[in-house]
């Protein structure tokens, strides 16, 4: 059975696939302990920025202060959004929207 979940977000219900769950966690094995937070962070993001690569993908960023790093999720938006990938980072990018 394929892994899907699905979480609420301004863009619409936001697809997390098992492809697109064992890549985030090969590549970035620190966002392993911060899966539960990606509901929060896609429904209520801190800050959101485009990307300069494709101005179909946004990246929501949530602040985790135990971590004191921004969690942030990177989704391509349209018909059908979907997570390509998570990390966290320092600081959001400048581009918020």
């Amino acid at each position: 059975m394929r892994y899907m979940r699905k979480y609420s977000s301004r863009f619409g219900n936001v697809v997390l696939t098992d492809e697109r769950k064992q890549h985030i966690l090969e590549f970035h094995p620190d966002i392993a302990g911060v899966v539960n937070e990606f509901a929060d962070a896609l429904s209520v993001p801190d800050k959101v920025a485009r990307s300069v690569h494709d101005d179909t993908v946004i990246i929501c960023y949530r602040f985790l202060p135990r971590r004191k790093r921004f969690l942030a999720i990177v989704v391509k938006t349209g018909k059908n959004p979907f997570i390509l990938t998570a990390y966290l980072a320092k600081k959001p990018k400048s581009s918020t929207l």
